[in-house]
């Protein structure tokens, strides 16, 4: 064999080589480690422990811990309206043993602040949607209406007069109610608060006459009569409450709205990972123990069909509330 003949050999012996490393590399950075997780998962809640956030993720944690294996370690991280939590996991490692409870705001909170530390469509890799909460629209007995047909009569007879609560500029309570506003055509004042809890003790004191609550908050007061509902703001009834009509039913088409929670991850998470994480949180939420458990909080097992799914929701919900937002003229105070 002369020379020529040699070299070609020895060419093609290192292609071949090169070839079979470049193959294997790929297997070793698009596999996920077979034992995942072989250790503890961090889970951060960007918010204060108690809220719905913080319980809703409590409730379906030992569930999809017991199916993944290993312990999920709750980090609560609250502030900015959810954006700390978010920004430290944006930032994280993607393999997996960090995770985040997306919160509906966390969407929302790139059309009100300057900076939020992340962004929503590139830092993130969402798993599925967990949990919805419904609202309900509400007022004091001190209102002279009954139905939503007759509160839009009569607010439209008083417009800038009357008062609703909210639980601060950009939180769901509040664009609820300016997508109310644009929808039915009338003028409210707005009168924030900084959370939740004191702005619906106003209005069961009568110092504020309106208010779009979470449907547990509010439904014992309804039952006993201190309150008047209107209608719960989601697509369909309320498992707690079936007889108060959603606010599509009772005349307003298309004025519809949840919180919601999810499960993501930092950007770039390996598919198998994902996957894994996927079904867990499916198979989670699939369980009738943990469903009759959320629907006694008022909220609903709402697992997206898919990872793709999931972010076609909040690519969705990230639209709408930005329209509501520079429809309304609102800006973070």
């Amino acid at each position: 064999m002369d020379i020529s003949h040699l070299n070609f050999y020895r060419i093609f012996l290192n292609l071949s080589f090169l070839n079979l490393s470049f193959i294997l590399g790929c297997g070793s950075v698009f596999a996920a480690p077979p034992s995942y997780p072989d250790h503890p998962v961090t889970l951060v809640v960007p918010s204060t422990p108690g809220g719905g956030t913080d319980t809703s993720s409590r409730l379906l944690i030992p569930k999809i811990s017991e199916i993944l294996g290993q312990p999920i370690v709750i980090i609560n991280r609250p502030g900015a309206s959810g954006n700390i939590g978010a920004a430290s996991v944006a930032s994280s490692t993607a393999d997996g043993y960090t995770l985040l409870t997306l919160i509906s705001s966390n969407v929302i909170n790139p059309n009100l602040y300057q900076k939020v530390g992340y962004d929503i469509e590139k830092d993130f890799t969402p798993i599925s949607r967990t949990v919805t909460v419904q609202g309900v629209l509400v007022s004091n007995q001190a209102l002279p209406a009954n139905n939503l047909q007759e509160l839009i009569t009569y607010l439209k007879a008083n417009p800038n007069k009357i008062n609703y609560g909210s639980g601060g500029t950009g939180s769901f309570s509040h664009l609820m109610m300016e997508l109310f506003q644009i929808n039915a055509g009338i003028k409210l004042l707005h009168v924030p608060y900084k959370a939740t809890s004191p702005a619906f003790t106003d209005v069961l004191a009568n110092h504020v006459s309106l208010m779009i609550v979470d449907i547990a908050l509010a439904l014992p007061y309804i039952k006993n009569g201190s309150l008047k509902a209107y209608g719960v703001t989601s697509n369909k009834r309320s498992l707690i409450a079936p007889d108060i009509p959603t606010l599509s039913e009772s005349g307003m088409v298309g004025l519809e709205g949840v919180q919601w929670f999810g499960l993501v991850a930092p950007a770039k998470l390996p598919k198998p990972i994902l996957d894994k994480l996927f079904q867990a949180v499916h198979k989670t939420l699939s369980d009738p123990e943990i469903q009759a458990t959320l629907a006694k909080e008022g909220m609903n097992a709402s697992p997206s069909a898919s990872p793709d799914e999931f972010n076609a929701f909040m690519k969705s919900e990230t639209i709408k509330w930005s329209k509501v937002i520079k429809d309304a003229k609102i800006e973070r105070e």
